[in-house]
């Protein structure tokens, strides 16, 4: 197979490549995250409990989106070595693969999670607003088919450097729901339901183009033909040594955030949910291009990884942190100055009007959340392309399961800093974590430098 240009420019420009890569994926992004904050306004338009309800909801649907995530990272790390070795038979094989492993989680997951649901939000501290949850969990939960199958079609084309059609269907998916959502939620009416829908229907469009392009066009460098598949367990095991681990740090993550919301509920109420909930739809915003970064080096960093390439390796790693930290920096600046004009943003309704100041002093301490993130970012997906999975997990765990549930349970129950504390807890731990996990991916790189060629 001859190589195209996107292949070459993976392969042999990193920083280039990083730059290419990441822009499209920080822009559907921010459309993503402008679609979760607009959502956000308009159920905020019915009051601080569909909120919420929204807010128990949200964890485990991000839960979903990051086992999805995780899943494609699995596959683009491989598929990207595959390519980086000049393997292109094996690249392709395993891109069939990989649909196939998100057809049968997805039919797993839908199954699952409608058994659990109920019980799992009581527990997780919902049962105050447990219909409103339940009206709109069974919808967006039921459709993960929405999630999964895109999310994997996204990662097999961002592997070979098609960065278009990995992204911008993902941005459409923004686009339409900010469309429906006050067409179902207040023109039909059908309130925090018609948010739900409004969610899976909009997720659902975009996978039309990915399908054709995928089997029916068949113009990419990687020839997808379901009608060539011949099962190969090793295949899977590859995807899933980098999957099931980045999964897990989805679901770490999700958990923690469902535990900051128990005890915001027991230290504050269910007002302290909302404003929490509120304001991490904003902090998304400076969220959207660091994970942008992050994916563009795990795509140029398993290339280099294949091709044997430590100054690329390297490169991929220093200039994605250099560019990360560039953003963060900005993004806390602006989001502290104008925290109180955000804040209006979910307190505009008469119902909604309580939650101004509690989200204006939750966004000047969480975005610094991000100011140190870029370091753990590029040290778990660097990880993550190598192969190396359970590394990239068990630094997730020291800053998220550890650090910030350590440092968020003693600012806000230890020094009775109620929830200000629990947000200040957050950012020290991310802090902390984020400069281990890049101390410890220069350490690892110089220690095993003889992989390279």
């Amino acid at each position: 197979m001859e190589k195209t240009e996107d292949i070459d420019l993976i392969v042999n420009h990193p920083k280039k490549a990083i730059n290419k890569l990441a822009l499209p994926i920080i822009i559907s992004n921010l459309f993503m995250v402008l679609n979760n904050i607009i959502d956000g306004v308009w159920v905020a338009g019915l009051g601080a409990g569909p909120l919420a309800a929204v807010g128990f909801v949200t964890p485990v649907f991000f839960a979903f989106v990051g086992f999805a995530n995780g899943l494609g990272a699995g596959a683009n790390s491989l598929i990207a070595r595959y390519i980086g070795a000049e393997k292109y038979e094996d690249a392709e094989n395993s891109a069939i693969h990989s649909i196939m492993l998100s057809i049968i989680i997805t039919i797993i997951s839908t199954i699952l999670i409608l058994l659990i649901l109920k019980s799992l939000l009581v527990n997780m501290g919902a049962s105050e607003v447990i219909g409103l949850a339940l009206d709109y969990g069974y919808i967006v939960l039921g459709g993960v088919y929405s999630i999964f199958i895109p999310a994997m079609m996204s990662a097999i084309f961002r592997s070979q450097g098609e960065i278009k059609r990995a992204s911008y269907p993902l941005m459409f998916t923004a686009i339409f729901n900010m469309i429906l959502d006050p067409i179902f939620i207040y023109i039909l009416n059908w309130g925090i339901t018609g948010a739900a829908i409004a969610t899976v229907l909009a997720a659902t469009l975009p996978m039309i183009p990915m399908i054709y392009w995928m089997f029916i066009k068949q113009d990419s460098f990687l020839k997808i033909k379901m009608s060539e598949y011949k099962r190969d367990l090793k295949i899977y095991k590859d995807i899933l040594v980098v999957g099931i681990p980045a999964s897990l740090e989805q679901f770490i993550i999700s958990f923690v955030s469902i535990l900051m919301n128990y005890w915001l509920t027991i230290l504050v109420g269910t007002i302290a949910v909302a404003a929490y909930t509120a304001t991490w739809r904003l902090i998304s915003v400076g969220l959207a291009p660091l994970i942008g970064i992050g994916v563009a080096g795990l795509t140029v960093g398993g290339a280099a990884y294949g091709a044997r390439n430590y100054e690329n390796m390297k490169t991929a790693l220093n200039y994605g942190v250099k560019l990360g930290l560039i953003s963060s920096i900005i993004i806390c600046v602006v989001f502290f100055i104008f925290a109180d004009p955000l804040s209006y943003i979910f307190s505009y309704s008469a119902d909604s009007a309580i939650l101004s100041q509690r989200v204006a002093e939750a966004i000047r301490i969480l975005v610094f959340f991000l100011l140190l993130m870029p370091l753990g970012i590029m040290a778990g997906n660097l990880f993550q392309s190598m192969g190396k999975g359970t590394i990239s997990l068990i630094l997730t765990i020291l800053r998220a399961f550890l650090l910030e549930v350590i440092f968020a349970g003693l600012f806000g129950f230890i020094f009775h800093l109620g929830d200000i504390g629990i947000y200040a807890g957050l950012v020290c731990g991310m802090a902390t974590g984020s400069v281990v996990g890049y101390l410890y991916i220069n350490y690892y790189l110089k220690k095993n430098r003889s992989y390279f060629k």
